[in-house]
C-alpha cells in the first residue's frame, strides 16, 4: 500500500471480533462486530464501564491480542498485512505501569527509541522529557520515581518515533491534578500539530472537556458515536435554578408542558427540568412572573457526559432518543465520573 492520503481514518475498525476461549466456562465474547473510524487530527474518546471492551479493542490495535475476525487499520496499514508500517504508526500508553525498575527515564527512552530505528542524531529523549517535567529525574532509577511520575514517563516512551497516532488508556489515572493539567496541555500541543489522540478514561468531565467525538462501547458493543456537542445534545434535557424574591409554598401556574417538571427547592428556591427543544425557558419565566413573583437571581446547567454515559449504559436508557438504527441501550453500571475538569 502507498502512503495514506490527508482524509484517510486515524484509526478504522470494521465487524471487529474478539472471543476469549471458556477456561471454566463458555467462551467470552469481548468485541462484538465494533466499527469504527477516528478522523485524522482529532482527540477522540472511547468510553465505557470496566470489562466493556475498550482495553481488548486498544491491545489488538497494539498487536498484543490477536482478533478472531473483522478487521483494524491505522493510518490505512492493516495491522496484521501491513504490520510494521502499522506498528510504526501508532504509539501505545497503556493502563499498567511497565517499567523497568533498574532503567532510569533516560535509558528507558534510548532503549524505546533503539527497538524503534529512530537514529540517535534524531532522538528527542531530552526534550521530551523536559515537556512532560521529568528532565530533573532523566538519571534516577523509575523505581524512585513516583506513581505520577511513572505514569508520564509512560506517556514520554510511547512518543520516541513520533508517531501520528497515539493511544492512551487511562493516562491520568491515579495522577494529581497539576501533573493531570501538564499532561494535558502537552497532549494539546501534539495535537494542535496534527497529532490524533485516542483516549479511554473514566473521567467524564475529561472526555467532555478534551476530546472532538465521542464512541461509548459496553458489552463489547459500540452502542453510540458522534461529536461531542451533538451527543451532548442526544439528552434533550435542562435544569433552571429560580430564585424569586418572597417565600412560596405552592408552585406557580404555568410551568408546564411537555416534560416539564417543576418543584420547590427551598422557600424562594424553584427546580425546573425541562426539553429545550420543546420548551422555550421564556415562557417558563414569563409564567413566575405572571404569579407576581420577581427573579431575584437565574442559573442554568445543560446536560453533562455524565447524563449521556448512564442514559445510554443503563437498562432504560430513558429519555436519550436513538441516533441512529445501529444504537443500542446495555446493561446497567456504575457511576464512573470522578476528578476534575483538564
Amino acid at each position: 500500500m502507498t502512503d495514506p492520503s490527508p482524509d484517510t481514518p486515524a484509526v478504522e475498525t470494521t465487524g471487529l471480533h474478539k472471543i476469549y476461549p471458556g477456561v471454566d466456562g463458555p467462551p467470552k465474547e469481548a468485541l462484538k462486530s465494533v466499527d469504527l473510524s477516528v478522523r485524522p487530527g482529532s482527540v477522540f474518546g472511547l468510553l465505557g464501564p470496566n470489562g466493556a471492551g475498550k482495553s481488548t479493542l486498544i491491545n489488538i490495535l497494539a498487536g498484543l491480542v490477536v482478533k478472531t475476525s473483522g478487521s483494524a487499520r491505522i493510518l490505512g496499514w492493516d495491522i496484521e498485512q501491513d504490520m510494521r508500517q502499522a506498528r510504526t504508526s501508532i504509539g501505545i500508553v497503556p493502563q499498567e505501569l511497565n517499567l523497568d525498575a533498574f532503567f532510569s527515564p533516560r535509558e528507558v527512552m534510548e532503549l524505546q527509541a533503539g527497538f524503534y530505528g529512530v537514529p540517535k542524531r534524531e532522538r528527542r529523549t531530552m526534550e521530551i522529557l523536559t515537556a512532560l517535567g521529568l528532565d530533573d529525574k532523566a538519571d534516577v532509577y523509575a523505581r524512585s520515581l513516583s506513581g505520577g511520575m511513572r505514569r508520564r514517563l509512560l506517556v514520554a516512551k510511547a512518543l520516541v518515533h513520533a508517531p501520528p497516532v497515539v493511544i492512551l488508556d487511562e493516562p491520568t489515572a491515579g495522577v494529581d491534578v497539576e501533573l493531570r493539567q501538564s499532561l494535558w496541555d502537552y497532549m494539546k500541543e501534539l495535537n494542535d500539530a496534527g497529532t490524533t489522540i485516542l483516549l479511554t478514561t473514566h473521567y467524564l468531565e475529561e472526555a467532555e472537556a478534551m476530546c472532538d467525538e465521542i464512541a461509548i462501547i459496553n458489552h463489547g458493543e459500540v452502542i453510540a458515536q458522534d461529536t461531542t456537542p451533538a451527543l451532548l445534545a442526544r439528552l434533550d434535557r435542562k435544569e433552571a435554578h429560580i430564585t424569586v424574591d418572597r417565600d412560596i409554598d405552592t408552585l406557580p401556574g404555568g410551568l408546564s408542558g411537555p416534560g416539564v417538571d417543576a418543584e420547590i427547592k427551598s422557600p424562594r428556591e424553584l427546580l425546573i427540568r425541562f426539553p429545550p427543544s420543546q420548551v422555550h425557558m421564556g415562557t417558563l419565566l414569563d409564567a413566575v412572573k405572571k404569579a407576581g413573583l420577581e427573579i431575584a437571581d437565574l442559573s442554568t446547567r445543560d446536560t453533562d457526559l455524565e447524563e449521556i454515559f448512564v442514559a445510554l449504559t443503563s437498562s432504560s436508557g430513558d429519555g436519550l432518543p436513538p441516533r441512529r438504527d445501529g444504537d443500542r441501550q446495555a446493561g446497567s453500571i456504575e457511576k464512573s465520573r470522578s476528578g476534575p475538569t483538564p
